[in-house]
């Protein structure tokens, strides 16, 4: 389970992509396609997390990442995974 401020980044990072109001109500359990994400959009987001995080994310794993909690437990594996 990610941090809570990897899902306060997560968020933040999700509404400037589908430029959502700030006070727009993103957590960890909004799924991508309620907060109006299509295909492209999901892989935006991808791409600014990658950048923010100074990681990255295989097609494969991007493709299971349906929620801001998903999201934020995948990149947390991968900083992990980065630092060993």
């Amino acid at each position: 389970q990610a941090k809570p401020e990897t899902v306060a980044k997560v968020s933040k990072i999700v509404r400037k992509q589908l430029a959502l109001p700030d006070d727009s109500a993103v957590t960890g359990e909004s799924k991508f396609s309620e907060l109006g994400a299509d295909s492209l959009d999901t892989v935006e987001i991808v791409m600014g997390l990658e950048e923010e995080f100074g990681i990255s994310v295989e097609e494969d794993s991007a493709q299971t990442i349906a929620t801001v909690q998903d999201a934020a437990d995948l990149i947390e594996k991968l900083v992990e995974k980065n630092k060993a």
